[in-house]
């Protein structure tokens, strides 16, 4: 679901909680399915990720961020800033069944803004497809053959 401004979007991933909170807040597993990072799940811990530069979009590459609230395998909120964006991104993990149902809320888009409007054209997408992705790849091979359910 999209509103103006705000990217919503969810996704079962068939791990629990615990996995799925350790792909997110591990710097290493983070760079692995995200992008590199110097992340620690710290309120107040200012980082950055690093992903392709746009210089069309006046975006260096650099996402500067901030942990602004952490509450283990539950919510994860970020500051995200980088070109002309002045965003927060929220994690928001529920159990369900044997899995977790991951939620992203990607929010504070100028509605009125073209550049920023197309940052969200493409987040928005991003978000709903290669992230959910790629968590998803990672989670499956952090638990290898052994832990994976029969017939899987």
């Amino acid at each position: 679901m999209t509103e103006r401004g705000v990217v919503r979007a969810d996704q079962y991933l068939a791990h629990p909680p615990g996995r799925v909170w350790q792909a997110l807040t591990e710097p290493d597993l983070l760079t692995r399915w995200f992008m590199p990072n110097d992340f620690k799940p710290v309120p107040g811990h200012r980082f950055t990720f690093q992903t392709m530069a746009r210089p069309d979009q006046d975006f260096d590459g650099v996402v500067h961020c901030e942990v602004l609230e952490v509450e283990p395998e539950h919510r994860l909120r970020l500051s995200w800033s980088g070109g002309h964006l002045e965003t927060t991104v929220t994690w928001t993990l529920a159990a369900e069944g044997r899995g977790t149902r991951l939620f992203v809320e990607h929010a504070g888009f100028d509605p009125d803004d073209p550049v920023q409007q197309h940052a969200f054209t493409i987040m928005s997408g991003g978000w709903r497809g290669m992230v959910f992705r790629r968590i998803a790849e990672l989670l499956t091979e952090l638990d290898g053959p052994a832990e994976r359910e029969p017939g899987r």
